[in-house]
């Protein structure tokens, strides 16, 4: 039987907020053991932060000098810097609660998908997702840490030639040269002797790192991708950036790390930082073309607050285009259509939506397939932080490979196996999923889409989910590259090293494909329309660019065009969406915002916002 541990009661009095792991779980065998550990995982400090939280505001004060929109990746980064300016007062407004105390555990990475902490976001698609009639869900966390407190804490910044294609677009300042001293000057990296300092730091508030602890399997992964020519990378982030490798992720010691975990609870006794949670933007309040505050909505009731100086939008690919156009900022007619008045006719709000896309392989091996949770993993985790819980399986596996569309030296395809749920387990050791042999399945996803969708208003209600359309797969390149990369995969498959596991394909069957023979160049062309998975790796909706760019929303130093006292500081400026995982590019986003408004209000030979 586990141990809670040391649990010394009135420590602290933080209430955890989130649903207990086991109302999560569907089947009541697993009731008494998730009850258990979720308990226990509350009541440990190390693992659940509790007595380090942020000390949230219940009223906001009438007015401030900065307003943040948004406690996510960006927006978490962004208040946190800005609040370093002891004279500077700074209100985050965050839609969600804080995040949970099971979120902390790697294992439970994706455990409140589908809670009611999570957006839970349907696309409209007409070449994707058909198997689910054109319905594409983005799961994403309205909680304080945003997407990074249920991600895979995967740590990848993308390709340099992602951001100097940026800077060519017009963007002066976003070169990789650029923009890498603001991913090291997050950055904590505890593998600084292996990874070295030409492209990491120290020091930072975000722990990157390693996980403790490696699924056996990995290294038969990592083993196949050499004997196929795909090659290992030490570091992705570094001199080699192509390959396979264990890659670096954003927790300490075996337990997560968000934005909000890593910027905004060290800040917690900043007098001048202020975070109101539950608390939903309904509007940002313009005059003359001047931001000067925000209206929102908490505890039932409608509440306006002042800016003085700036308001920065970070509320993510949905909810930062939704909420300027709310705002009248956006295309004239469709503003006028929703019965809006137009603030600023900006065109481009909403459009250039895209997100990478993939498709998912599933093999078998000859292993058992047991629950990776049970008694023993759960005690050696709460005392230790290490064990099968303190990772998150294979999913630590990743890569960078090129396909015929690119060249050598930009990859675009990015190959991972799935790491194990294990958020729902019954606690005994040994327990079987099924009768069945351990299934593998592999992550095959595009990393440069061409299609490009929109967000737009559904209605002028703001409580009302806006109309989202990725238009996944409309350009015939994005459906070849996902073919590629499938091919890619099944080369593994021929390798020693997995031919040793009987590595298998599993027939999927899919029925709206029968017409063509499985495995063949046809139906994979057929069932990645059917099955399409998304990776919610989404940019673009408020695209950063030079005034002459009809699609730009915001400059290079992500004003808003023609909207003074006003900045969007999330991944929704990406003019393409970097060749990897976006929550640390995001976060890097954050930094650079923050630095931006910095250099406005302290440097006398720059204007400020509200000239």
């Amino acid at each position: 039987m586990m141990r809670c541990g040391s649990v010394q009661p009135g420590m602290c009095d933080t209430v955890l907020p989130g649903p207990s792991m086991e109302s999560m779980c569907n089947a009541s065998a697993f009731f008494t053991f998730m009850s258990i550990l979720d308990t226990c995982i509350r009541a440990k400090e190390v693992i659940s932060g509790r007595c380090e939280r942020i000390n949230p505001i219940e009223q906001t004060d009438s007015d401030y000098d900065f307003i943040v929109i948004g406690g996510g990746a960006g927006g978490a980064v962004t208040a946190a810097r800005l609040s370093e300016v002891p004279d500077w007062k700074v209100l985050l407004l965050e839609a969600g609660d804080d995040e949970s105390g099971a979120g902390q555990v790697p294992a439970f990475a994706w455990s409140l998908i589908g809670a009611e902490n999570d957006w839970n976001f349907q696309t409209n698609e007409s070449n994707a997702c058909l198997s689910t009639n054109g319905f594409c869900t983005w799961h994403s966390s309205r909680t304080l840490g945003g997407n990074t407190a249920h991600n895979d804490m995967v740590y990848l910044r993308g390709n340099p030639t992602d951001y100097n294609n940026w800077a060519a677009m017009g963007n002066e300042g976003w070169s990789y040269e650029d923009v890498l001293p603001f991913f090291k000057k997050s950055e904590d990296n505890g593998e600084i002797d292996r990874v070295g300092r030409k492209y990491h730091g120290t020091g930072g508030p975000l722990r990157v790192q390693r996980f403790p602890y490696n699924d056996s399997f990995s290294f038969a992964i990592l083993a196949a991708a050499e004997e196929a020519g795909f090659g290992i990378s030490d570091d992705l982030n570094g001199e080699k950036i192509t390959g396979f490798t264990n890659i670096q992720t954003t927790q300490k010691d075996g337990v997560r790390r968000s934005s909000a975990r890593s910027f905004l609870w060290p800040a917690r006794n900043r007098k001048n930082l202020h975070i109101s949670l539950n608390s939903y933007v309904t509007r940002i309040i313009i005059e003359n073309n001047l931001a000067v505050g925000v209206e929102y909505h908490k505890n039932g009731k409608f509440n306006t607050v002042g800016a003085t100086r700036e308001i920065v939008l970070s509320g993510g690919i949905v909810k930062s285009p939704h909420l300027l156009l709310l705002s009248g900022i956006g295309p004239k007619e469709h503003l006028e259509s929703m019965g809006i008045k137009v603030v600023k006719d900006l065109p481009g709000v909403g459009k250039n939506l895209h997100d990478q896309v993939a498709y998912i392989l599933s093999f078998t091996i000859n292993e058992s397939d047991t629950y990776e949770n049970n008694w023993a993993a759960a005690s050696e985790y709460l005392a230790f932080q290490t064990g099968p819980l303190s990772s998150t399986g294979l999913a630590q596996i990743s890569s960078s490979l090129p396909t015929s569309l690119t060249t050598p030296d930009y990859p675009d395809t990015q190959l991972s196996p799935i790491g194990y749920q294990a958020n729902c387990a019954p606690g005994e050791p040994g327990a079987l999923r099924s009768t069945d042999k351990r299934t593998i399945r592999m992550y095959v996803g595009h990393m440069h889409p061409k299609s490009r969708g929109r967000v737009c208003l559904a209605s002028k209600d703001p409580f009302d989910q806006p109309f989202i359309s990725a238009n996944y797969l409309s350009e015939p390149s994005d459906v070849q590259g996902l073919i590629e990369g499938i091919e890619m995969t099944l080369a593994l498959t021929r390798t020693k090293a997995l031919r040793a596991h009987n590595f298998t394909l599993f027939d999927t069957n899919i029925e709206a494909c029968s017409n063509y023979t499985f495995a063949s160049t046809e139906y994979w062309a057929c069932a990645v329309r059917q099955d399409t998975i998304v990776e919610l790796h989404q940019a673009g909706s408020c695209k950063m660019g030079p005034a002459s760019d009809s699609l730009a929303v915001v400059d290079p130093r992500l004003r808003v065009h023609g909207v003074k006292g006003l900045r969007v500081v999330d991944a929704s400026i990406m003019p393409q969406v970097t060749s990897a995982n976006t929550g640390s590019p995001t976060m890097m986003i954050g930094e650079r915002g923050a630095d931006f408004i910095k250099q406005c209000w302290t440097d006398g030979s720059l204007d400020n916002e509200r000239k």
